[in-house]
């Protein structure tokens, strides 16, 4: 029975090693800015890295969260406002940057057991099929995040 479990949990380890496909995106510097206000919305950012060819991002989940809105700031008549973006083009070779004032990931429904400095695993989906799994560093509301302005 020990033999079994332990077999399965190294496969498991294995699974999780596997190199990402050639030319996929990358997903770096992912973090995510915690709500100042208890059940409210947190912000995610990061950096995406074109593949070999286009892509797009289609959507981000979490086992720890009940809902990810792409969104993108605007202004509108003079007001900073936030619209949803359907999907993400990701061209071959280029970055594109999720940051605090332009566009953002909104997490909703937040396991409440994350607080700053919890990771948060996020599984980035790609219109490729490629499916991209990082963990997130968390932050509190009023913390500087590594590499971002506020």
């Amino acid at each position: 029975m020990h033999r079994t479990i332990a077999a399965v949990m190294a496969l498991v380890a294995l699974s999780a090693c596997q190199p990402r496909g050639a030319g996929q995106p990358v997903v770096k510097g992912a973090q995510v800015r915690l709500a100042a206000v208890p059940g409210g919305p947190a912000g995610g950012y990061f950096t995406l890295e074109g593949g070999a060819k286009d892509d797009r991002l289609l959507r981000i989940d979490s086992a720890v969260v009940n809902k990810i809105e792409l969104h993108e700031s605007v202004m509108n008549g003079g007001v900073m406002t936030m619209r949803p973006i359907a999907e993400v083009p990701v061209p071959a070779g280029k970055t594109v940057v999720f940051a605090p004032g332009g566009s953002h990931a909104m997490l909703f429904g937040v396991d409440p057991r994350i607080t700053a400095g919890t990771g948060v695993p996020m599984l980035f989906t790609f219109a490729s099929g490629a499916r991209i799994e990082v963990e997130a560093k968390s932050v509190a509301a009023g913390d500087d995040m590594d590499g971002m302005r506020h």
